[in-house]
């Protein structure tokens, strides 16, 4: 009966490419928050400061995850293999792939091969970014297309967002910390995944794409239009972005970019996820 529940919840939703049930979705935030904790307490106890320089220059690693996941929608990779690239364990393999480059570049520092093990770090992480969009656009003129068309759209539609809600916070309301890079990131990431849900979902000219999550299929069939994604991600924002703020001096700092980091993180790799998915016609 357990195994039984397993498949049905877990296992089934990733081998058939299902959408995500109500199940998977509790679990794998409970498995975020305490993911989150344990990389807090990590640090904790290492040599490295988790500050705003570090989650920049990992932002890379965001954006390689979005890319990498590509691949497996693509299924140029056959086999149980390909499903190492399908949430929620292609977060345990970009983490141990960032991980492992963190402390190669730290001895590579230590070693006196570099004078600031960052440069290696997030430099590394744009080389794989660079790679695996190669690999991309050479499966899509092979294979499907490539369709810059779709991502002038997408990339149009969340810079217009983006820009107008950071303006609105910044001279509406006042908010002039959301000029700081790591807010600017965490707006541009979660803007871009409803401005690719949106497109993919009621404008796309090739493919009819369907959204996977919960709390946004519903949205969806409530409403009849996948726009409704940028209302509910405002929802999400603003109140997200002033509690942040709100406990910034009286939060652990380390802690503080920790959770930033984790927030950006399932906004943008989604979205680049969706919108190059888009672009190849997968």
């Amino acid at each position: 009966m357990i195994s039984d529940f397993i498949y049905k919840y877990y296992i089934d939703p990733i081998r058939y490419e299902q959408p995500y049930n109500t199940v998977e979705t509790i679990t794998y935030a409970i498995f975020l928050i305490l993911a989150v904790y344990l990389i807090y307490r990590w640090f904790r106890q290492s040599e490295f400061s988790l500050d705003e320089k570090f989650v920049l220059a990992t932002l890379p690693y965001v954006v390689f995850g979005g890319v990498l996941r590509v691949v497996q929608d693509t299924h140029m990779i056959q086999g149980d293999i390909q499903f190492a690239l399908v949430t929620p364990f292609i977060y345990v393999v970009i983490f141990a792939y960032a991980f492992g480059i963190l402390l190669l570049s730290r001895y590579l520092e230590k070693s006196g091969f570099t004078d600031n093990y960052m440069k290696i770090y997030s430099g590394l992480g744009i080389f794989s970014v660079f790679v695996t969009a190669l690999v991309l656009i050479a499966w899509g003129m092979n294979h499907t297309r490539i369709d810059l068309y779709v991502l002038v759209t997408i990339l149009a539609m969340a810079a217009s967002a983006s820009f107008a809600v950071w303006t609105f916070m910044r001279y509406v309301l006042s908010w002039k910390y959301v000029g700081d890079p790591l807010y600017l990131t965490l707006l541009i990431g979660q803007l871009l995944d409803a401005s690719a849900t949106s497109f993919g979902i009621d404008l796309h000219p090739g493919v009819k794409y369907i959204e996977q999550h919960v709390v946004g299929s519903q949205l969806i069939d409530l409403t009849g239009t996948a726009f409704v994604m940028f209302p509910l991600k405002l929802v999400v924002l603003f109140p997200a972005i002033y509690v942040m703020q709100l406990y910034r001096k009286e939060a652990n700092p380390a802690f503080w970019n920790l959770v930033l980091l984790a927030m950006i993180t399932v906004g943008l790799a989604p979205g680049i996820r969706d919108m190059v998915r888009m672009v190849l016609y997968v």
